[in-house]
This record gives C-alpha cells, structure tokens and sequence, in this order.
C-alpha cells in the first residue's frame, strides 16, 4: 500500500486547523498542524511535504513574508495559500512569491479535497508556470484595452484555467468569479450560465441552448427562459448591474441572452 501523502497546516484559526485537518485525515492523508509561522518552519526543516496550507493574515509573520524562506528550505512543495481576503491582488502576490494555487474562506471540503487530488496529480508543474499565468491575469485586470473579448489562459499547454471578458474573469478551477479583481460569490448553477454565456463572448445564445449547455436539460423556449430568469437576475446582482438597463448581460427580447465583453 502506497505511503499516504504528507500535508501541513499552518494557520493560527485553531477551528480552522482542526476542521481541516479532520477533512484530510478522513481521506486518509496524513496531516500535521503548526498555528504560527515559528513551527511551521521547525516542521519544514524536519521532514518535507507533499503540500502545504498556508494561511496570508498571521499576528506573528504574514504568509506572504513567510513564503520566500519556505522557498529556501523545500523550492518545489505545493503551497496552498488561504485566505479570507476576497481579493485577486492578494493571490496574485502570493503567487509571485511562490505559492501554487490559494482557496478563499470560508472554506469548502469538497473544494479543498478537488484542490488537494489536483496538486498531487500535476507535480510536475512548476510555480513559474502558475506565476506566467497570474501575470497574465493581473495586466488583463488592470484594463488592458486590447483584450475585450472572452479568451483563456493556458498555463500547461492544454488547461484553459482564467476565462475573461471584460472586467469579469472566471477561474475555472476554483470556480471563482472576479469582478474588477474582487470576488464575486454566487450559487454553483449560476457560476455555469456565466460560464456558459462567457464562452460565447458577443453572441446571442437561446434560451434553451443555454440552458441546456449551464444545466444539461432539454427544454421548451418557454421553459428554459423561466429557467434562467432567475439565474441572470443573480448574475446582474453581483456584477453590479441595473436589472432595467443592463450594459453586460443584455436580454434579447424572445431568443436569449447576450454577454457584452
């Protein structure tokens, strides 16, 4: 039986440890936990990891100003970077200083468990690959002019992981939306119509072909426009829209919706 993967810890919520350390030992992986950056580092120079929770906001030294000395002791260890600050700026940061991926809290035990199963799948990848991709989020966040329609970063060759239109950016792997570089939080379902709206950046999608493509039914025009109703009434909530006169997801009276980019 092969040895069970190797994951710390380190955050100084004790609630947080504890749940999450019950989460991975559930599926049988065997957890340490450090509630400050001083025991981190004892653990680090003891023993590697297969991957690493690291909280950002910490009352003795932040994650941020502790990833460059993980950096010295284990160069390639996943780092999964935790944070309960909404932001894309603050992932990004710690991604260009060495940080794999990052989870927002609250956290998600499936999300945390796809996120793990997905690191220790993909070893070989390396940060530099991660941090050519944030970099490549952050000019598109900071309003390049020249990129107005939907595209996706692809990180490893074949992953298509960032889709943008606009100032609207979905990460298709933490299926997160980002609207001006802040976190948007809305249901499962209605993260899939945007998606699915967003990989037809500028055109009219039915009704039903939405639907269907967001949720997998098969239904009536009728149907499916009393389906989505609600879904685009969610999205045009958390992207700010005026449901009068949406600019962004505009209603194409009889046939469908349209994502402006």
């Amino acid at each position: 039986m092969p040895e069970p993967a190797h994951i710390l810890i380190v955050d100084d919520e004790q609630n947080l440890r504890e749940t999450l350390a019950i989460i991975l030992r559930d599926e049988g992986f065997q957890v340490y936990s450090a509630a400050n950056p001083s025991e981190a580092l004892a653990y680090l120079r003891q023993r590697s990891f297969d991957v690493m929770f690291l909280d950002i906001r910490m009352p003795e030294k932040s994650g941020l100003d502790l990833l460059p000395e993980i950096r010295q002791i284990h160069p390639r260890m996943p780092i999964l970077i935790l944070t309960a600050y909404a932001s894309l700026d603050s992932a990004i940061e710690a991604m260009r200083k060495g940080a794999n991926d990052y989870l927002f809290k609250p956290i998600n035990p499936l999300d945390i468990l796809h996120r793990v199963e997905a690191i220790l799948s993909k070893r070989p990848s390396t940060s530099q690959d991660i941090v050519q991709e944030m970099k490549t989020l952050l000019a598109r966040l900071e309003g390049s002019s020249d990129h107005s329609a939907a595209t996706a970063v692809e990180p490893n060759g074949n992953d298509q992981r960032f889709l943008h239109c606009g100032q609207i950016t979905l990460d298709l792997v933490a299926r997160q939306i980002f609207y001006e570089g802040e976190s948007v939080n809305v249901t499962p379902t209605s993260f899939d119509y945007l998606l699915a709206l967003m990989r037809h950046p500028s055109e009219t999608i039915s009704y039903v072909d939405l639907v269907r493509e967001a949720q997998g039914y098969d239904l009536s025009q009728f149907e499916a426009n009393d389906l989505a109703r609600g879904r685009i009434h969610e999205l045009r909530k958390a992207l700010k829209e005026d449901s009068r006169h949406p600019t962004k997801i505009i209603t194409v009276r009889g046939i469908g919706y349209r994502l402006v980019c």
